[in-house]
């Protein structure tokens, strides 16, 4: 038989009517029961509102943190600014450099000083004499003596004025630190104004001069001291003594007390961590948006490599701590006001709902004071959005049409939906 002649046999041209039908309701019936066996699993989350699996209850240490973002801060700075106005003749320092106290930062023009100092003492000069001819007169007169002498005391103020004026055109360190701005060049005026010290939390104090303490931390209160420059014409920050400033929220600041230890990780530093203690917490809100907060400084043990002044960091201070506790995992716990139950799994798999006494609610685990006892296994109450893995009806999730693995891809799977995708590329709920 030729080969054309083997092909002209109908039984062997085509698949019989038969088999077709029996491929058919082999497949549905796959479908089907495939459809039946997620259904069930994913009815039973859905009907306790979380997903199956379950973990064993623990013993170890719960802990409960509060947290807050936070800036890195010099806890010594210090505003120079010039004690006579004029302009600028000589700058010493720039930005980076380290100076100690007393040190020349800046000059200006003394002329004009030197010029008062002149004329002051000439004045003093000239009082003393009229003082010495009224007190030698044959019949000195008190009133006369006692008018000159006030004229000398006065030309004498005038003198000690001018000469803290002429020394005024020196700036000077007022502390031993790092230079972190200069606010004036050459050429141009020297603003004056007082030198301020002070801190990241306080008030400064004024040295001498006029503006004493305008600014006399970073985020600190005004300190003492008639009008002058906001800030230094050279500012100066002692960089070995470093702080953070962080602001916590107003339920979590009502658990802080000063020494209480603290955690602080730079965002900008990977791996960078430094152990410190609250210093002071500010017995004043500051309201943002009607929501409260406080400031919180915070002293550091030691300091990272690549430290600076401005950078971001995290504080987390531990507020409550259980050790050798009973826990489970914060999400095996529900809460419905002062209830918590707890969703116990027996080796069988069948789930109990049990309540619970619970102690410190930590950050990741909860103490349980009472209602488990270690080995046993509880739920994890992750809540479910529709079918968290994008089964559903035949139409929806996993059927023929759906999302998450059917004949003709995706839906939107957890709600069923009909939309999608091909080769079976079903969505998530």
């Amino acid at each position: 038989m030729s080969i054309k002649q083997f092909w002209r046999w109908p039984a062997l041209r085509r698949p019989s009517l038969a088999v077709n039908v029996a491929l058919g309701v082999l497949v549905l019936a796959g479908a089907v029961l495939s459809y039946r066996t997620v259904w069930v699993a994913d009815a039973t989350a859905a009907a306790t509102g979380t997903s199956n699996r379950a973990v064993a209850v623990t013993q170890g240490t719960v802990t409960q943190s509060v947290s807050a973002s936070g800036t890195v801060q010099s806890a010594s700075t210090a505003n120079a600014n010039f004690l006579t106005s004029g302009t600028v003749t000589e700058l010493d320092v720039h930005v980076g450099d380290l100076v100690k106290t007393g040190q020349t930062l800046a000059k200006v023009n003394p002329a004009a000083a030197n010029e008062q100092l002149a004329a002051a003492q000439a004045n003093l000069v000239s009082a003393q004499q009229s003082y010495t001819r009224a007190s030698s007169a044959a019949t000195p007169d008190a009133a006369t003596v006692a008018a000159a002498q006030a004229q000398v005391t006065q030309a004498q103020n005038s003198v000690s004025a001018a000469q803290r004026a002429v020394a005024g055109t020196v700036l000077t360190a007022p502390m031993d630190g790092t230079v972190i701005a200069v606010n004036g060049t050459v050429g141009g005026s020297s603003g004056g104004g007082g030198n301020s010290t002070g801190n990241s939390t306080g008030a400064g104090t004024n040295n001498s001069g006029n503006g004493g303490g305008a600014n006399g931390g970073t985020s600190g209160a005004a300190g003492t001291g008639s009008s002058g420059a906001a800030t230094g014409f050279v500012q100066l920050a002692d960089l070995t003594k470093m702080q953070v400033s962080a602001s916590f929220a107003e339920a979590d600041a009502t658990r802080l007390k000063t020494d209480q230890p603290a955690t602080v990780v730079w965002s900008a530093l990977s791996g960078a961590r430094a152990q410190g203690r609250i210093a002071t917490i500010s017995p004043t809100a500051t309201t943002q948006n009607n929501v409260n907060s406080y400031a919180v400084t915070i002293t550091l043990d030691s300091l990272p490599d690549g430290v600076r002044i401005g950078q971001t960091t995290t504080v987390s201070v531990v507020v409550a701590q259980a050790d050798d506790a009973i826990r489970v995992p914060v999400a095996a716990v529900r809460t419905s006001g002062n209830v918590h139950t707890v969703d116990v799994v027996a080796p069988n798999g069948s789930h109990e709902t049990r309540r619970v006494e619970v102690g410190v609610q930590g950050d990741q685990f909860v103490e349980i004071t009472s209602g488990l006892d270690v080995g046993e296994r509880v739920a994890l109450n992750t809540a479910t959005t529709g079918n968290t893995t994008g089964r559903g009806g035949l139409t929806g999730g996993g059927g023929f049409t759906g999302g998450g693995g059917g004949f003709t891809g995706g839906g939107n799977g957890g709600n069923g939906g009909t939309r999608g995708g091909t080769n079976g590329r079903g969505g998530g709920g």
